[in-house]
């Protein structure tokens, strides 16, 4: 499958409001009997830029508020969408956007980049100080927009590290408010952080009811979460591992969270999917992949529009290459044994087996495995296998040599398994027997599709009170493995007596 990104995602709805700005200057005109009321745009020194798909790379024309010839000189089409892209400190970032836009199934709308880069390339406090008056600029290129009898409903932001705060101010400013701003920030590595975290002023994005705001966020905030969003980059850089090299690091987990974007308007038809979650831990064991109560959500621009006063932490993983779409399965299970024993960090090796497809040799690291316990750990496939049928589980010796001399064996009755994609929950079975019989190093157990269902939370909560999910299972399980080694001992010392009386 290649390398897995995994992606923690903050998603925030309601934040702080920033100090009001001026966003236009109104000249009063008297010419007889009459007065007229008109906004003077002299003083916009951001440009915007319209792009076209042939040449989305040059500046081939521009916007003037103002003017309304440029309208029609730059071919702006007012039945279309428009897309506000707005760099950051530096301006590489917005060519994905531009580029993303144009291959995807919006390559028909306006795409215009808002020029900043005389006020963004200064040093870092100067640039971070004038997004405010940058955002400003902005603010009143839409309310000329809408004075032209264009819908704000058509109106798109999109900003990037310091453009980030760009939109929000801008957001702030308008007559009246945009349709959506999606901005893009990474936590604590950001070099859009320091100025703005604890600033009096422009500290968050502060959209009224009518804004919808998607906050995609790369957390690198703290260990161990320090590899969520830039895992990875740092496997590819690792051959040049350097201090010196961490500044690319950087950058490539600053831009995942536009490939992300772009590739859920690229790949339609292959839309991540992330989950809300309280930790990391909880999430690699597939505990969140509830869908119930807006739990789960799109990723990018198909994201569903959930008010909520709260951000709320949204994980997944990806591939290492578009379409990012992967399938996330909880894999539920009891560990019997006769043996008293706990093992850490077990590899195992997990095949797929289903209607449209399979998928081979699905590594996971199993954090603990002990007797007689519940086990349970996050699967994911890069490919849609379509309804799960069969899988095979394979747990593999941690050497060459360990595999000769482990006796470590597990006994399965049956596992449950729940797809995050689908929210079907079902219940799987050993193909031969009552029981798998999973040896470390020893050969992959098969289990196929049973035609139980996993209890009802009703039933759930009724055996409640007798302990875990799998009680009940567990104490007619572990009768049925008493008698099922009883009857093994009774026909190993049967088939002795025969050998000792045939060799009499």
């Amino acid at each position: 499958m290649g390398t897995e990104g995994f992606w923690l995602l903050v998603i925030g709805f309601s934040l702080i409001a920033s100090e009001p700005i001026s966003n236009s200057t109104e000249v009063l005109f008297v010419s007889g009997n009459s007065t007229e009321l008109t906004v003077d745009y002299s003083d916009i020194e951001s440009k915007f830029s319209i792009r076209n798909p042939e040449f989305p790379d040059e500046d081939l024309c521009y916007l003037v508020p103002g003017q309304r010839d440029s309208i029609l000189d730059c071919n702006f089409k007012n039945d279309s969408q428009t897309f506000l892209i707005i760099h950051g400190w530096s301006v590489s970032s917005h060519m994905q956007f531009v580029a993303g836009l144009f291959e995807s199934w919006v390559y028909n709308a306006n795409v215009i980049v808002v020029d900043w880069l005389d006020r963004a390339s200064k040093h870092y406090p100067k640039s971070a100080e004038n997004t405010g008056l940058v955002g400003a600029d902005v603010a009143k290129f839409v309310n000329w927009l809408e004075e032209m009898d264009y819908p704000l409903e058509k109106v798109h932001l999109l900003g990037y590290s310091l453009g980030a705060h760009v939109a929000g101010v801008a957001g702030n400013l308008t007559n009246n408010k945009v349709n959506r701003i999606t901005v893009q920030k990474f936590l604590r590595l950001d070099p859009a952080g320091p100025s703005f975290e604890n600033a009096d002023h422009l500290r968050r994005l502060s959209p009224d009811d009518a804004t919808f705001v998607d906050v995609l966020h790369t957390n690198t905030r703290g260990s161990p979460n320090l590899s969520i969003g830039i895992h990875y980059c740092i496997l590819s850089h690792a051959r040049t591992l350097y201090l010196y090299h961490m500044d690319q690091i950087v950058k490539c987990s600053h831009e995942r969270s536009i490939h992300l974007f772009i590739d859920s308007l690229v790949n339609r038809a292959y839309q991540s999917w992330a989950y809300r979650c309280s930790s990391r831990d909880a999430f690699n064991k597939g505990l969140c992949l509830s869908c119930r109560k807006n739990r789960c959500n799109k990723l990018g621009y198909g994201v569903n529009k959930i008010r909520s006063a709260r951000s709320a932490k949204m994980y997944l993983k990806t591939r290492d290459m578009m379409p990012f779409k992967v399938f996330h399965y909880q894999i539920k299970l009891h560990l019997f044994s006769d043996k008293n024993m706990t093992l850490l960090e077990q590899p195992m090796k997990v095949s797929l087996f289903g209607t449209a497809d399979e998928r081979d040799d699905i590594a996971v690291t199993v954090p603990s495995m002990s007797t007689n316990s519940t086990i349970s750990f996050l699967l994911t496939s890069d490919k849609d296998i379509g309804e799960l049928l069969m899988l095979s589980l394979h747990w593999e010796k941690e050497s060459y040599l360990y595999g000769f001399f482990s006796t470590n064996q597990f006994m399965i009755r049956k596992m449950r398994i729940k797809s995050g994609e689908t929210q079907s929950r079902v219940m799987f079975r050993p193909k031969d027997g009552e029981f798998g019989s999973l040896v470390q190093g020893g050969d992959a157990v098969v289990f196929v599709k049973s035609s139980e269902t996993p209890q009802s939370r009703r039933e759930q909560h009724r055996l409640k009170h007798h302990g875990s999910f799998f009680k009940q299972s567990i104490n007619e399980a572990t009768a049925d493995m008493s008698k099922y080694n009883q009857s093994t001992e009774i026909m190993t010392e049967t088939t002795a007596q025969v050998n000792t009386t045939n060799a009499l």
